[in-house]
């Protein structure tokens, strides 16, 4: 049974972009200043996958790997996605995948840029693209990969650890399945621990399936 939040984040509650497509959505993002996050990124990174996807993943913002591609979830964090989802019985090319926050947030150290999180700020004025998103494609379920994904689907009320493995009723008629987003499984340094973590991810994942069936 779903779990029922009163008060959803700013993707599923607030203003949001008008578009007739994904496609027309893509190309108005494009040039998005919304937030400063455009003036240091390499390229916005927009969501992708089919446009009658019935899972959408929603992650935090891109990393390194998928600021200079143009692409989500194409670095280290997406590799141990695309192993998890192929566990959990999920085909990944059915899905559709994006982001909270379409631009890469950073700290300059030397040649490397260090991810830096967004603020609410930068995640309110961005789920301008993401509820748009979410209405275009009119998902069987939404994933929520992380807190900054999680804030913006469900706002402050809703905490990954809390919320973990539930499935949160929203009033676009579609659940939102919280779980951590694949980066984590990536900073547990015990193998003991990072195993248990990982085949419990799967066990979130495997939800999935029971809505897209």
């Amino acid at each position: 049974m779903p779990t029922e939040l009163v008060k959803m984040g700013p993707a599923l509650s607030g203003e949001h972009a008008d578009a007739p497509s994904i496609a027309a959505l893509r190309k108005q993002a494009e040039g998005c200043e919304r937030c400063d996050l455009y003036k240091h990124a390499t390229q916005l990174v927009f969501g992708e996958g089919p446009g009658k996807a019935r899972v959408v993943l929603v992650g935090e913002q891109p990393g390194d790997r998928e600021d200079l591609a143009g692409r989500p979830f194409v670095g280290p964090a997406g590799r141990i996605l695309d192993e998890c989802l192929h566990e959990a019985g999920i085909d990944r090319s059915s899905c559709y995948l994006t982001n909270a926050v379409k631009h890469f947030k950073f700290e300059q150290r030397g040649k490397r840029r260090l991810h830096s999180r967004p603020n609410a700020g930068e995640i309110q004025r961005c789920s301008w693209w993401l509820g748009t998103e979410l209405e275009q494609l009119r998902p069987k379920v939404v994933v929520a990969l992380g807190a900054t994904a999680l804030s913006s689907l469900l706002g402050r009320r809703a905490g990954v650890m809390k919320n973990r493995g539930d499935l949160v009723a929203t009033p676009a008629g579609y659940p939102v399945l919280v779980t951590i987003h694949p980066s984590y499984l990536l900073r547990i340094q015990n193998r003991d621990d990072a195993a248990a973590e990982r085949a419990r991810f799967v066990k979130d994942l495997a939800q999935i399936a029971g809505h897209v069936d």
